[in-house]
């Protein structure tokens, strides 16, 4: 590649590149001088499982190893004992020494289904943090002062409302960086909800006569519901280690907008090629679903193999493809107000869902249809107005007519007090199609 085609390929996704001027110096002189950029990652082993949302910065990392840089993935060890206090509103719990050993194992074995295990230093940064001792904690702390840490929003945004700030979270972003100083880190990469602690790096590694790190950033995956970033407890997540099937199977059932997202942050497809394909799509050269289909491929085959693809490509056609909107479901009545109603709502009154939560969680997996269509916000709300529409929930449907908001069902879920109730049956789920 040209240097510009490399910053090219390396930037592509990012949303902060704090420089690219000096990322440019530092290319151009890596070319010259035969040496390798020094690459930092840095996780805490808070769980004990990677999602999708994780390999975006997995991802990044391949990128530099494909044009020849030493990349460390750095376990947290040391940091994960203090708590990272990003996009907290109180104090994180730490975790105990025996919780980060197990997750850092799990990590170890993960991050290597998309980083070349022949070319990527681990590193645990408790080696260096546990060495520094009181007086170089002093030291450190000294290169920073209470001002600098209230720039952080969180920070501020806890100290503003009168809620507590323990003294040890500030020396979470110190440490961060202090590894940047061990490393001699030319490039440091992390979510964009990590830009105060990658520049608090840059800030003192001057102080220990350490060439400033490029600062790179990528955006957080938006989950499944489309809304909320990718995340166990939102349950809109992907896991790198589902089985193909079900990994297939959710990534198909993101939205056509979200896809390009997609497309951008979880394959190595360049900027141009996304152009292409969904200007492909809006001229109708291209349908939509065969290209998510493409995409859950390629993502599926990171993970696992293009066979296992296939075989879940295939499998994800018999079951969902030809699949016919049933006709024979039975019919309920709902209560709908004027001003809509959350399908949610509508799902636990029809039975098909056991709480708010749980039908949250099933629209999240892909697991919801209105008409033979897949749904994909959780906070979809269903009008007054709306015509009778197939509602289906994995493999039980009915038919939901919505009513006046005064409608009420008896105990054995008849509709009751709406004009023409006496015309609706029980509900009782069939499968689609009748079958």
């Amino acid at each position: 590649m040209t240097l510009q085609e490399q910053i090219a390929y390396l930037t592509k996704g990012c949303v902060d590149v704090v420089r690219e001027s000096q990322l440019r110096a530092k290319l151009e002189r890596a070319a010259t001088s035969g040496d390798r950029l020094i690459v930092k990652v840095g996780f805490d082993p808070t769980a004990p499982d990677l999602h999708l949302g994780h390999t975006v910065l997995l991802r990044k990392m391949k990128h530099f190893q494909d044009l020849g840089h030493r990349v460390i993935f750095l376990i947290g060890d040391f940091t994960g004992l203090i708590g990272d206090p990003t996009g907290r509103s109180k104090t994180r719990p730490p975790l105990t020494r025996e919780q980060i050993e197990e997750n850092a194992e799990t990590y170890k074995k993960q991050v290597f289904k998309l980083l070349d295990p022949e070319s990527t230093e681990v590193g645990f940064n408790s080696g260096w943090l546990r060495a520094l001792g009181s007086e170089g904690w002093i030291r450190l702390a000294a290169r920073y002062n209470v001002a600098q840490m209230l720039e952080r929003r969180e920070f501020r945004q806890r100290y503003d409302a009168g809620r507590p700030i323990a003294i040890h979270e500030f020396l979470y972003p110190l440490a961060q960086a202090y590894d940047s100083v061990h490393l001699r880190a030319d490039v440091e990469l992390g979510g964009t909800d990590q830009l105060f602690n990658l520049n608090v790096g840059r800030d003192i590694m001057p102080a220990w006569d350490v060439e400033p790190q490029v600062v790179m950033t990528t955006p957080l995956l938006v989950g499944l519901d489309g809304t909320e970033k990718m995340s166990k407890s939102a349950a809109n997540y992907v896991g790198i280690t589902e089985p193909p099937a079900e990994m297939f199977g959710k990534i198909m059932s993101i939205s056509d907008e979200l896809m390009w997202s997609y497309h951008a942050l979880l394959t190595d497809l360049s900027l141009a090629e996304i152009e292409s394909l969904s200007a492909r799509v809006a001229s109708g050269a291209a349908h939509p679903k065969q290209v998510k289909i493409d995409l859950a491929t390629r993502i599926v085959t990171d993970f696992h193999s293009a066979a296992a693809a296939r075989t879940a490509a295939e499998a994800f056609e018999r079951r969902f493809g030809r699949r016919e909107v049933p006709t024979d479901a039975d019919e309920r009545l709902v209560a709908v107000p004027g001003d809509g109603r959350r399908l949610t709502a509508i799902m636990v009154d029809a039975g098909l869902a056991q709480s708010g939560a749980a039908a949250t969680r099933v629209i999240a997996q892909g697991g919801v249809r209105i008409d033979g269509e897949r749904v994909g916000d959780r906070f979809r709300v269903v009008a007054a107005d709306q015509p009778p529409f197939i509602l289906q929930v994995g493999r039980r449907a009915l038919r939901i007519r919505p009513g006046s908001a005064g409608a009420t069902a008896s105990p054995d879920g008849d509709p009751a007090d709406v004009p023409g109730a006496e015309n609706a049956v029980s509900a009782r789920a069939v499968k689609p199609g009748g079958r």
